[in-house]
């Protein structure tokens, strides 16, 4: 995610009209960056139920079902219904691996059964729950891949201070440029910020029946932002 910020002609006020053929003004332009970071106060894992039957009907009744507990276990785990949501549903068939025969022909595959998937993006609002909704989704049928992307519930503070330090480390590379080539700052002609979040970080994950007591480790995130000061200058 990128946001823009630009301010341009700060101090034109402080100046006298300018001519229409006026020349620019000297100046110096110096370019900021910084990193922030922030431990992660929420979730959003992503996991389903695969089922197969000799019928799409009885693939998909089965996987109704398994779905269905899944769901529930999550509700039961303190996760609100608004927080739940399907990313993905699949119906297909599940075709036979024919293998060559002595002679070397190969049957052609055919149908087997039929496969059918379900996955719900469930968003967890309180990281310290993380470890009972997995270990209840897994008891409760889950066995799809998952994944977990950890986030921010409220990046505003993180990404403010980011984009404040990087017009920061502009303005102190502006001045030690402006000291070692012997002149002198005078105003800001414009300012440019530009602030790269980092977005959700995916950790996979791989569903096993025998998952107990999921460890979560949310690690840190860091959000960087970067920004371009032009200084008017003039001699000292």
């Amino acid at each position: 995610m990128k946001k823009f910020l630009t301010i341009v002609g700060m101090a034109v006020s402080l100046a006298g009209p300018a001519l229409a053929d006026s020349p620019p003004p000297p100046s110096l332009t110096a370019n900021g960056e910084t990193i922030e970071y922030a431990v992660p106060d929420m979730a959003t894992v992503t996991l389903g139920v695969v089922s197969e039957a000799r019928t799409a009907r009885e693939a998909l009744d089965a996987n109704n079902a398994e779905m269905g507990k899944v769901i529930d276990a999550i509700k039961a785990a303190g996760v609100a219904e608004k927080d739940i949501g399907t990313t993905g549903f699949n119906i297909g068939p599940v075709w036979s691996n024919p293998q060559p025969k002595t002679d070397g022909t190969v049957d052609a595959p055919r149908i087997t059964g039929y496969q059918v998937s379900n996955q719900v993006a469930v968003v967890i609002r309180d990281l310290a729950k993380a470890g009972t909704v997995l270990d209840a989704t897994v008891s409760a049928g889950a066995n799809q891949a998952a994944q977990i992307d950890f986030g921010l519930a409220d990046r505003t503070p993180v990404e403010d201070k980011a984009m404040a330090g990087a017009i920061a480390d502009a303005n102190r590379k502006a001045k030690l440029m402006a000291d070692a080539a012997g002149v002198k700052l005078v105003r800001i002609l414009s300012v440019a910020a530009n602030q790269n979040g980092p977005g959700p970080f995916p950790a996979p994950m791989a569903m096993r029946a025998e998952m107990k007591a999921v460890p979560v480790m949310a690690g840190e995130r860091s959000i960087a932002a970067s920004a371009t000061v032009v200084w008017e200058i003039a001699g000292k």
